[in-house]
């Protein structure tokens, strides 16, 4: 009964958080929009929606995030059924190579693969292979954008599909081989309907996930004036500021609505047929390759080298050259660069430190928000646990560029407070802690849910009051999922920009946002030195997941086997 009693006055204090930082922002956004000077209006609305720039920018928005999301579900759904249905070797090593491009930040991707198709491309020129100067850069286009969301994208379409696969019950796929079901046949008339559910969820978010993509989009479509709704926002703040904020947040709102549509079209496909499955989960399906199995190795590896290693050769040659558009040798290469963004460059210095103090503190604070969160919303479910769940999703299910408009519109001026959080770090803080939350609260959600509740009945049946039950038996044993869940945070705020590229301010500039100003200057030679600094970290600290995996509970590490 104490434990009751303490969820019931914990939970009010823990909404008004969640409140705070997912709630009121969106609520100022949707006011923005539809309110002028304190009175209802559709001014703003009409004006944008009259625009034909709005048009034009909807229309390649969602060009660019069907295509890309096609090519998600060809790579994505194709790796997930190989991995998780055939007698493939090192699916470890496969699983973790393939994430990777999630993990890395979209502006370095970007950078990447434009530092490897372009005709000044300290790679290519190396070995001969580069484009005559004066030759268009190809990603500079609708499906140059389209094929790198796609590939960044990829890994959630593989997640999804495989978390589903793992369900597929055996003996119904068996059952269907000794009705004569073989080869293709099995695929599209057994396993693909099976698996329908999982590679539909995986469409969807890659899609919301496409849509609201800035960094590939703006250092794709900017050069290549291919603008996109993400990127036509930022132009209108980067040009009017503040008083573009009513324009701009019927832009946002209409980038949220698109979004709300994608998922509520995956539920209602969803919801059209029934896909519950037949008898219990037992040993995973294992269909063997035979002779095929070498040749489909191959072509697995083939593809992460093509997508993965090739780009990132770029980008390590771009680092070493003493100059944009020198060709690399023996007899040229310096780590000049380096030294610049480490030791010399302010900027650089600057937003390392940023970074680091905004991602290691938005790590702090959201673990310890998600402690008892998480306790309430396990231990005690009722529907204001339901509401909490949900609220904490939407900060990041909704395009980066929505909560950054939402955060600007409320923070520029607070109410009652009478502060301005905007062009401070404070404000970037705030909205990685709504953005973020969902990711260190899942981990310990999990962790929970695994934990026998008989060993918290047993203490409390002893005398163990909630503090001491807390601290005691389900903090320690929460412990690991929680580190987990702090590292997740902080390798995903760490190089963030589809927040901060609206909301960062001079003096407050981050690792992500760095980045991508670098490139925009001309200083590609320095853009890619952080960059490969910054993907060192992603690498060392994905690599530090796996190793530790085998001591985290089940679901905490994304590409866990």
């Amino acid at each position: 009964m104490g434990g009751n009693r303490f969820s019931d006055r914990l939970l009010p204090l823990l909404f008004v958080p969640v409140i705070f930082i997912s709630v009121l922002p969106m609520l100022r956004l949707a006011a923005e929009g539809l309110f002028v000077q304190g009175m209802p209006s559709l001014d703003y609305v009409r004006d944008v929606m009259e625009s034909s720039q709005t048009w034009r920018a909807t229309a390649h928005s969602l060009y660019t995030a069907a295509l890309g999301t096609v090519i998600s579900v060809l790579i994505g759904g194709a790796f997930a059924f190989l991995v998780a249905l055939t007698d493939i070797r090192a699916k470890a090593a496969l699983v973790f190579c393939f994430m990777i491009p999630m993990m890395i930040p979209p502006q370095i991707t970007a950078l990447a693969w434009v530092q490897l198709t372009g005709p000044s491309s300290a790679l290519l020129n190396a070995i001969g292979m580069a484009p005559a100067l004066g030759s268009p850069q190809p990603l500079y286009s609708a499906e140059g954008i389209a094929l790198l969301l796609g590939i960044q994208h990829a890994s959630i379409v593989f997640l999804t599909l495989r978390a589903n696969l793992r369900l597929l019950p055996r003996e119904q796929v068996e059952a269907a081989r000794l009705a004569g079901a073989r080869g293709g046949r099995l695929w599209w008339q057994v396993i693909l309907p099976l698996t329908s559910p999982g590679l539909i969820a995986g469409t969807a978010m890659a899609f919301v996930t496409a849509l609201g993509n800035f960094g590939i989009q703006a250092m794709l479509g900017i050069p290549g004036n291919y603008i996109t709704l993400p990127t036509l926002i930022y132009r209108k703040l980067s040009s009017f500021g503040p008083a573009a904020l009513g324009e701009v947040s019927v832009l946002a709102m209409l980038i949220g609505v698109i979004a709300v549509i994608g998922v509520l079209l995956h539920h209602h496909l969803l919801g059209k047929r029934d896909y519950r499955l037949m008898g219990v989960v037992g040993r995973p399906l294992d269909i063997r390759l035979g002779a095929r199995r070498i040749v489909i190795e191959i072509l697995l590896w083939a593809v992460l080298v093509a997508i993965l290693v090739v780009p990132l050769m770029a980008l390590v040659a771009t680092s070493l050259v003493p100059a944009f558009g020198v060709r690399l040798g023996f007899d040229n290469f310096s780590f000049d660069a380096f030294y610049q963004v480490l030791f010399v460059q302010p900027a650089t210095i600057r937003a390392f430190h940023n970074s680091l103090l905004l991602s290691v503190g938005a790590a702090i604070v959201l673990v310890g928000m998600c402690l008892p969160l998480a306790y309430v919303i396990v231990r005690r479910p009722s529907r204001l646990t339901k509401l909490v769940n949900l609220l904490v999703e939407i900060p990041y299910a909704l395009p980066g560029v929505v909560l950054a408009i939402a955060c600007i519109l409320l923070f520029i001026r607070i109410p009652v407070l009478d502060i301005s959080l905007y062009g401070t770090l404070a404000i970037i803080f705030v909205a990685y802690l709504a953005r973020f939350l969902i990711i260190a609260l899942r981990p310990v959600m999990n962790s929970f849910m695994q934990l026998d509740p008989a060993l918290e009945e047993a203490a409390q049946a002893c005398g163990a009051g909630i503090g001491r039950r807390l601290r005691d038996i389900l903090l320690p044993l929460a412990a690991p999922a929680a580190a987990a869940g702090a590292l997740l945070v902080f390798l995903t705020a760490f190089n963030e920009l589809t927040v901060s590229a609206l909301l960062w301010s001079a003096g407050n500039e981050t690792l992500g946002v760095l980045i991508f100003n670098l490139d925009d200057s001309g200083d590609s030679v320095l853009a890619s030195a952080v960059a490969v600094l910054v993907v060192g970290v992603v690498v060392a600290l994905m690599t530090g997941f796996q190793l530790a995996s085998r001591h985290l509970p089940k679901g905490v590490i994304p590409w866990q086997s």
